[in-house]
């Protein structure tokens, strides 16, 4: 089975559903990873872009990803970019991957770069050019999916759980590796912070530890 996962950000592809990928890849799936933007422009992040994909490579290491692409595009930019440019971007790595199974972010995260990501690889995922993809998931991203305008059906409202218990571990392991990242207790992105956020999803379905995601599409 291949996998993809689809972030606006480094470090995106594990906060959203880390330990997930972590559970598919210890079942022998292939897991490929793309990074939209550069996560360094706008910011301070010390050794800027350069560093963040020296992080991003360590912690596809540890994940045991068979593949991380950085495409490059301008963080907290992307509205700046042509719609068609980032779709075709998109649906250029899925061509190569050829996925069954896709997780990226949901459409009406506060983020505006974690938005329009959604919205191009949904588009890149037409059921005409993409009849062998089986699954199509939408995460959380802590810090800013929450924080998305309360308007009537917004945020993930998730109706898949995937118990983590096995893999919770893997993913606080690899986000370590982006250090230049790290942000300390309470903020949501922290480790701790994580690691309490799964837990509450997991009450919600009654296990221990969790992550949501909301199904777009999926295939029997």
């Amino acid at each position: 089975m291949r996998v993809a996962v689809i972030g606006a950000h480094p470090d995106d592809e594990l906060i959203g559903a880390g330990a997930t990928l972590a559970m598919l890849v210890r079942s022998g799936a292939q897991v490929h990873a793309a990074v939209v933007c550069d996560g360094a422009s706008g910011r301070r992040f010390p050794g800027g872009a350069a560093a963040l994909e020296r992080d991003g490579q360590r912690a596809a290491e540890v994940m045991g990803f068979a593949s991380l692409r950085f495409l490059g595009l301008p963080g907290q930019r992307l509205d700046t970019v042509p719609a068609a440019e980032l779709t075709e971007l998109i649906q250029g790595v899925l061509d190569e991957v050829r996925p069954h199974m896709l997780y990226t972010h949901i459409p009406d995260d506060l983020d505006i770069d974690h938005g329009l990501v959604a919205k191009a690889a949904w588009l890149a995922c037409r059921p005409d050019c993409r009849d062998g993809l089986r699954r199509f998931a939408a995460f959380e991203a802590p810090s800013s999916a929450e924080w998305a305008w309360a308007a009537e059906g917004a945020g993930l409202r998730p109706n898949l759980f995937v118990d983590v218990a096995d893999t919770l571990d893997t993913k606080i392991a690899a986000l370590g590796c982006y250090e230049t990242k790290a942000r300390d207790y309470p903020h949501p992105s922290s480790m701790r912070a994580l690691r309490e956020r799964a837990a509450f999803w997991g009450s919600q379905v009654g296990c221990g530890v969790a992550e949501p995601f909301r199904i777009l599409r999926q295939v029997e």
